[in-house]
Formats: structure tokens, sequence, C-alpha cells
């Protein structure tokens, strides 16, 4: 038995699914079944219950699977070791991130970090919120970006920073031509545009409504900040973002950026990883990259045009 035996079978179980063990460890998913096949000669017992319609280990599976973490974790953590001892900072790391993050706020510090760390590559992927929690337990990333994080038993969530959420509107609108804030009562009335229901932010939005007593029923609803922008940009109506999310159109003109009189509503935005997990030199700096304030010259060391 190889160690990547351990791991395709150890990720199977944890999906469920071998299309998507298959997905993770970059092989087909013939060769996952074969590979669990396999490991069932090897041991000479049944692993998994295949009289059942849905994925279901046997007892000695079960046996198998946890002796598996335990190899791969004590792997994992060898590895790390090693590369502590050689001082190599190297390797791949992989993010899942919601579109308004990895857009806008992760941008400057993969730039600081591949400045600094030449070595490590980095792989980002953009998903909705569900799914990078749903990543991060199926281990397909190393790590995942999400505003308003949930708490979750095998999930540790590091704090990435806070962002302002602000009223955006057309540059002719008539609550832009009459100053830079706004009273959050001055939204009823206005056609409003929201992010899908299931989306973080749009919660947060929909709770400062009722906290204060305002009823508002979007117009349009999207799953994505781009295109909450673009229906802002035609005047559809009003929207409120994260301000992080909306710079570079207010200094364009294309949008007016408003913020709310006597209100700090803030988002804030989380790393996550799975609990227990074997943190390489390189993913620990990656976190130690997030936390720097790269609004500071002297942190960020890096010209704007490198």
């Amino acid at each position: 038995m190889q160690i990547e035996n351990f791991k395709v079978f150890a990720d199977l179980v944890e999906t469920k699914s071998f299309s998507k063990s298959a997905k993770i460890n970059g092989i087909t998913q013939s060769a996952v079944s074969q590979q669990a096949r396999a490991m069932e000669k090897h041991f000479k017992t049944l692993l998994i219950d295949r009289s059942q319609k849905q994925f279901q280990l046997t007892r000695e599976g079960q046996a198998v699977y946890e002796t598996s973490k335990e190899l791969l974790h004590g792997y994992d953590k060898l590895m790390s070791e090693l590369q502590e001892m050689k001082k190599v900072i190297s390797g791949t790391i992989r993010i899942a991130t919601i579109y308004s993050i990895g857009l806008h706020e992760l941008p400057p510090y993969i730039k600081r970090f591949l400045h600094d760390f030449p070595s490590v590559n980095v792989r980002v992927e953009y998903r909705r919120s569900n799914l990078v929690y749903e990543d991060i337990l199926h281990n397909s990333v190393d790590f995942g970006l999400v505003a308003f994080p949930l708490k979750h038993r095998q999930i540790d969530a590091v704090p990435f920073r806070d962002d302002h959420l602000v009223l955006i509107t057309h540059p002719e609108h008539a609550l832009a031509k009459r100053g830079t804030t706004v009273n959050l009562s001055e939204m009823a009335g206005l056609k409003f545009i929201g992010f899908d229901p299931d989306i973080p932010t749009r919660k947060a939005v929909d709770q400062i409504f009722r906290d204060n007593k305002i009823d508002m029923e979007p117009v349009m609803e999207f799953d994505n900040i781009e295109t909450v922008k673009r229906a802002v940009e035609i005047d559809h109506g009003v929207a409120i973002v994260p301000q992080a999310t909306v710079m570079r159109e207010a200094q364009q003109g294309s949008l007016k950026i408003l913020h709310f009189t006597g209100k700090d509503f803030t988002r804030p935005l989380a790393i996550l990883h799975r609990k227990g997990r074997v943190l390489t030199p390189a993913m620990r700096k990656f976190i130690d990259t997030l936390s720097m304030d790269l609004t500071d010259p002297k942190t960020l060391g890096v010209s704007a045009d490198s």
C-alpha cells in the first residue's frame, strides 16, 4: 500500500462520492474504484457495503478509514517538519473564495505573497459560500475565504478583515445629488437590488432592515456582486454592498457611494481551514500574509507597478 491509496480512500469516505474523490486527487473515477478494490484485496476484507444504495462503510472499512486519517496526519506532519528543517517555502496552496473577496479583497495579498514566496503556486477557485464550506470539509482546498463565517465543529475560522457596507446609487440618483451620506430610513420606498436570499451578505442586509423596521422587497436579486453593480449602473435601483467591491466604479464615476449617517455596518471576513489539519510552512506564511495591513506602504514593501 502507498500513502496515496490511503489518501484516495479517505477522500472517498469523506465525500461519499467516487467522482469527487477522483477530482480531488486528479485521477479518474475508475481509478478510485480500482484503488478501493485493491485495498479490499490487500486487507482481505470488504471495506464498502455495496448492498446499500447510499455510500456506506463496513465495520472493517470504518477501522481502515480511521487509521488512514492517522497515517495521513502523521505523513503531513513529517513533510511539514522536513520542510521546516530545510527552510523550504514551496508547494501548492488551493483556495476557494466567494466572488467578492476573490475579486476585490484577495488580489493585493496574493501579489504580496507571491512576491515574497515565488516558489509557491496559488490556485484560486470562485465558489458560492455554502460550497466553500463543502470544499473545506472534503479537503478539496486548503483554505476558504467567506463573509460572515459560520461556526462549525470541523472548521477553524481565522479573522481576515472587516469591510464596511455602503449604499450605492447611480450618479444622477436623487440621493447621490444630496451629498455623501444617507439616513437608512431614506431607503424606504426605493427600488432595492439585492443578493440572492441564501447569500450571507443578503441575510445581514435583511437583518439590518428588520432591526430598523424598514420594509424592503428587492426588485432584482443576483448571485454575485458584479451583476448587482451593473444593475445599479443602469439606474435600475440602489444596493447595499461591501465598500471594497465598488471603489473602482466610484473612482471612475459610474457609481456613487453613500455612507449611512450614524451607522457603521460591517461585514466580517474569515479564512477557513479544516480543524486539526497540518499546515505546511507555505500555508502558515499565507495566513501571516493575510494578517498584514497592506494599506501601510512600509508593510507592503512592494511597489504598485511590481
